[in-house]
């Protein structure tokens, strides 16, 4: 990369959010806005490398775009009275106004949109991010990131979302959404939640900019200096929180002397501002609160802990979530002894928003370790390492585990049970898949090394509700029909004892209405198999799974049935019509073929496999997604029909 191409790069990430909010302000749309924002860009690629850079870049940019701008509006016939205007801005100083600038804020981070295209689309329009630059940052694939932007700036054409200040009550609001993506990528930056580094520096520095630039733009309000005094500080402790390895170091283990004195003092400014500005505080200034208790501690001894617990009390009646309880619970055990945060832990550890929360058993492992319950804590270590996508993260669990000694043999594990359970040759892979998945849940959230033999059905019953409490009927009696197994098979029958059997109700299937069926049946479009499929399924009223496993040798076309099994499957006029050409000459194999010839990894059994075309029989779910698709038109909802719709009314 040139030297120009550098400060392209360099200038575009400082400019292009004002540029890109100025034009959404012009064109009211921030998908064309940001399309013309980058035709600048490519013009200053092609042309500065020869020209050079001009005296100021960002004023180059902005009338360059604001050119594209008016072109565009010229060509579309919009706003033509505003020519005159807008051709005199151009003319004007080329900074442009603050407010721009908050309202590509609020549009970026607008509830309409889902939280990964909020961060994804502020991250690209107000910090000048290529969708490459947020797909590295947050381990995800370009294209994925790429559709998520594109999807938000979709919804916020069709949601008609205008470019604007929000005003009253939405201004809370919306303010608050705001500061959520900036903290959620500066957490993302801070403790990542999957890969192979502990952070991402990246992502913080951005999350601090945009903090910093929010406080600027809406200087009165308190909770936007919390956020920022929150980051400054928790900022400030990078260096010290990696050991040499690229392992975490824990916050009474860092070294204070690498703490970063300057973001310390930023962070104090920032949280001095927000005391000014005075209310109840929020949660943002909560937080900063308990950050700055732990900046002024010299010593981890010195740390004011019955300040902190009482911060995190405050917190929780804002915030009544698990994480917060957590916190508050790591709090209490250093202010008043690890047996007052263990009582707090084991009351979070039926939520179902914690099972999969690797800090929870990580916690509870702190606080076991200095109860002197050593056995119990290495147990937790391992459940927190297996949760974990971290690579660095887990290996530090996994340490610390290993550090614990067991003393003596602790008979068969959980984990080793099911492998064996699992591994038996008895079990077909349909029952290998649904036990596995039953098996594998309470591995996590028992712990794989915990001994069987410990086990209690209490414990078998909790972690049950906290993984399929809100289940179906049908979805937690398979799951207790696993346990039930495992635990016969264990000798271990009372792991089921606490798992009462649901009561399942089945639903009445709504069949297809006439009218409905009718313009379906008139559809010319419609491939010969899809209509013959279709139209047996009504006239028969038999099971999908019956019809799709006919084969050709089965059927007697004259009366009009084939043997399925048992039992036989009988159809009328219309499909009488179809199935003679649908067959074709054909005298052996599946009567409903898949579209082409299966790879050489997925070969069928032989009796799915047609001997003549070499094609496999129509699986299920690809008879389901093509009915769908077809029939979307038809359905209220546009979602489409299922095949078991299909039946005739009786």
């Amino acid at each position: 990369m040139t030297n120009v191409h550098r400060t392209i790069d360099a200038l575009w990430k400082l400019e292009s959010a004002k540029i890109i909010a100025g034009l959404t302000r012009m064109v009211h749309d921030v998908g064309l806005a940001e399309e013309l924002a980058q035709d600048a860009l490519v013009s200053a690629l092609e042309q500065w490398p020869e020209s050079g850079v001009p005296g100021n870049p960002g004023a180059w940019l902005m009338a360059v775009a604001k050119r594209r701008a008016i072109d565009h509006l010229r060509r579309s016939r919009r706003l033509e009275r505003k020519h005159e205007q807008l051709a005199h801005e151009l003319e004007q100083p080329q900074d442009p106004e603050q407010d721009d600038i908050l309202r590509l804020m609020f549009i970026s981070c607008h509830p309409v949109l889902p939280t990964e295209a909020r961060v994804a689309l502020t991250l690209r329009l107000l910090g000048g991010l290529t969708a490459e630059e947020i797909a590295r940052a947050f381990l995800v694939n370009e294209p994925r990131i790429a559709q998520r932007i594109a999807g938000a700036k979709r919804t916020l054409a069709e949601e008609r979302v205008p470019f604007e200040l929000p005003d009253g009550s939405e201004l809370a609001e919306r303010l608050s959404s705001v500061i959520e993506v900036i903290y959620l990528i500066f957490n993302e930056g801070y403790s990542a939640t999957s890969g192979d580094d502990l952070m991402r520096p990246g992502l913080c520095l951005e999350a601090l900019r945009l903090g910093r630039l929010l406080a600027e733009l809406v200087p009165y309000e308190a909770e936007v200096h919390g956020l920022v005094a929150l980051m400054e500080i928790q900022a400030s402790r990078s260096a010290a929180r990696i050991g040499p390895s690229g392992e975490p170091v824990q916050l009474h283990e860092q070294n204070r002397g690498r703490w970063d004195q300057l973001l310390i003092r930023r962070g104090f400014i920032a949280m001095l501002r927000a005391r000014e500005i005075g209310g109840t505080p929020g949660l943002y200034v909560l937080q900063a609160a308990i950050a700055v208790c732990h900046a002024q501690a010299r010593t981890p001894e010195a740390t004011d802990w019955p300040q902190i617990a009482a911060l995190y009390e405050a917190l929780a009646r804002l915030l009544p979530t698990p994480i917060v309880q957590l916190n508050r619970a790591v709090a209490l055990g250093m202010a008043h002894g690890p047996q007052a945060g263990l009582a707090l832990v084991d009351s979070l550890t039926g939520d179902p928003a914690l099972q999969d929360y690797h800090l929870l058993p990580g916690v509870r492992g702190d606080l076991l370790v200095r109860l002197g319950r050593h056995e119990e804590a290495r147990r937790e270590f391992e459940r927190a390492a297996s949760l974990t996508r971290n690579v660095a993260e887990r290996a530090f669990l996994r340490r610390r585990a290993d550090g614990i000694a067991v003393p003596g043999a602790q008979g068969v594990t959980l984990g080793r049970a099911a492998r064996s359970f699992l591994g038996r040759d008895d079990l077909d892979a349909e029952t290998i898949r649904s036990y596995g998945q039953t098996l594998r849940r309470l591995c996590l959230t028992l712990g794989d090394q915990t001994p069987l033999a410990s086990l209690t059905a209490d414990q078998v019953a909790r972690a049950f509700a906290m993984a399929w409490g809100e289940a179906a009927a049908k979805t937690w009696n398979r799951h207790r029909s696993a346990v039930r197994s495992f635990g016969a098979w264990t000798s271990s029958d009372h792991l089921a004892a606490g798992l009462d059997r649901r009561a399942e109700t089945r639903p009445r299937t709504e069949t297809i209405g006439s009218a409905q069926l009718q313009a379906l049946w008139s559809r010319p479009d419609l491939p010969l198999r899809e209509r013959t499929l279709w139209r047996l399924l009504h006239e028969s009223a038999a099971g999908v799974r019956t019809v799709l496993s006919l084969n050709v040798e089965d059927l007697d076309l004259d009366d009009r049935r084939a043997r399925a099994g048992d039992t036989w499957v009988s159809w009328r006029s219309g499909t009488a019509r179809l199935l003679p050409d649908l067959v074709g000459g054909r005298t052996r194999g599946p009567l409903f073929l898949a579209d082409r010839r299966p790879g050489p990894s997925r070969t069928p059994a032989r009796a799915d496999l047609c001997p003549e075309t070499g094609r496999g029989r129509l699986s299920y779910e690809r008879a389901e997604y093509l009915f769908k698709q077809a029939t979307k038109p038809l359905e209220p909802a546009g979602n489409g029909y299922t095949l078991r719709q299909l039946k005739r009314r009786t």
